[in-house]
């Protein structure tokens, strides 16, 4: 798979400097935990689950989380997992090569779900890249995660190719919002991720119970880091979990919960310059519409504090994630740059675009981290910015 293969190849070539690389769900865990990208959430009830997985693969989105927890109604979850093995099981008969399937995670409510989803999938477990653990804590993760190690038998590797299950733990729980327990929750969680970390993709942050435990819930001209409960909750999760000295991992950033036009108080979020060209303005009206640009400035916040990705719970989400997460051209320059072969002594240069400093030593970890977004996001050309990148990804072809 690959992002914007949905685009056709000439427009591609229009956009970018470099194309996004190809990836599969057998590829290196670091690889598969940045390109993760929007993750859509499905709730496993949904009655056409299999058409909607590749309905979604067809307009870009290349990983995708199916939800037996808090999406179910509790009456409802055995139906919802009756209905997720059927159509898991209907779309891994369909012909080989008919549609390229994102990355697929089952999020679970209890760890003795995966066994027994594992055993009723059969050969379809090969659909399955691994499962979203909830509420995680060091006391409540490790049986989800001994049971996704007890769950990966033989017949599963075959089933897989030889892949392991990867876990996705979400950073939920009250016991890490709460100030007087946060510490040493963090402490018991990194310990967790830390042994398990062959298994362990990504950390993914339940934004939404922490609004919850203090009956908060931001609105859509607001971003996740004005709410200053849920920014420092943020900003401790990266400082313990998110590291780039190595011990660290892929924190995404929280849901977006809004995809429809509210009432609006404070101003629109986007300046009128980067959409003064072709048809950007209307582009820009129908974002500020349906308050994209909320999503928007949340998204540069989110990389801005160390995550990279999205959870996403609508389609139209997905498109405005992605071109984000496209590595500009000045980007990938500076970054090269400062990771050129005769800069290994340190030093500082003035950037190829004249317009800032680049120290190398303290910027290595930056660089990095930005051509890895490059191998999966690809370059953009030196005149193209988010807005044709976004433009594109709404309205391919």
């Amino acid at each position: 798979m690959r992002h914007f293969a949905h685009l056709p190849a000439d427009v591609r070539k229009d956009l970018f400097h470099r194309e996004p690389g190809e990836f599969t769900a057998a590829s290196p865990a670091r690889t598969l935990a940045v390109a993760l990208g929007a993750t859509l959430y499905s709730p496993a009830n949904r009655t056409r689950l299999a058409d909607d997985i590749a309905k979604q693969a067809d307009r870009g989105v290349v990983s995708m989380v199916l939800c037996l927890e808090d999406a179910i109604h509790d009456a409802e979850l055995t139906a919802a997992e009756d209905n997720l093995v059927h159509h898991l099981r209907e779309l891994a008969a369909r012909p080989a090569g008919a549609t390229a399937l994102p990355l697929l995670f089952v999020r679970v409510r209890a760890p003795e779900q995966i066994g027994d989803l594992t055993r009723r999938l059969g050969g379809a477990m090969r659909l399955l890249s691994g499962f979203v653990l909830p509420k995680f804590t060091e006391e409540g993760g490790v049986p989800f995660l001994e049971a996704l190690v007890s769950a990966e038998t033989d017949a599963v590797l075959e089933a897989t190719g030889g892949r392991r299950l990867l876990a996705m733990p979400v950073l939920e729980s009250p016991e890490l919002l709460h100030l007087e327990t946060r510490t040493e929750t963090l402490a018991g969680i990194a310990r967790t991720v830390d042994k398990y970390r062959e298994r362990v993709l990504a950390l993914r942050l339940g934004v939404t119970d922490f609004c919850s435990a203090y009956g908060l819930r931001r609105a859509p001209d607001m971003t996740a880091y004005d709410v200053r409960l849920v920014a420092s909750v943020i900003a401790d999760v990266v400082n313990v979990l998110g590291r780039a000295d190595g011990t660290g991992f892929t924190v995404t950033g929280p849901v977006w919960e809004y995809f429809r036009p509210h009432e609006r108080l404070f101003k629109p979020q986007l300046r009128h310059s980067p959409f003064t060209t072709g048809h950007a303005e209307g582009l820009r009206a129908a974002l500020i519409e349906h308050a994209m640009d909320g999503l928007l400035r949340e998204i540069e916040l989110d990389r801005a504090n160390g995550l990279q990705g999205k959870t996403c719970i609508h389609p139209t989400h997905v498109a405005p994630v992605h071109a984000l997460s496209v590595v500009s051209h000045e980007e990938f320059t500076d970054a090269m740059d400062i990771l050129g072969p005769e800069r290994g002594g340190g030093g500082v240069l003035r950037s190829a675009y004249t317009n800032k400093m680049n120290e190398v030593k303290p910027h290595r970890a930056w660089a990095e981290r930005t051509l890895q977004r490059a191998e999966v996001f690809g370059v953009a050309r030196e005149d193209v910015s988010f807005v044709e990148l976004l433009a594109a990804g709404l309205s391919p072809g």
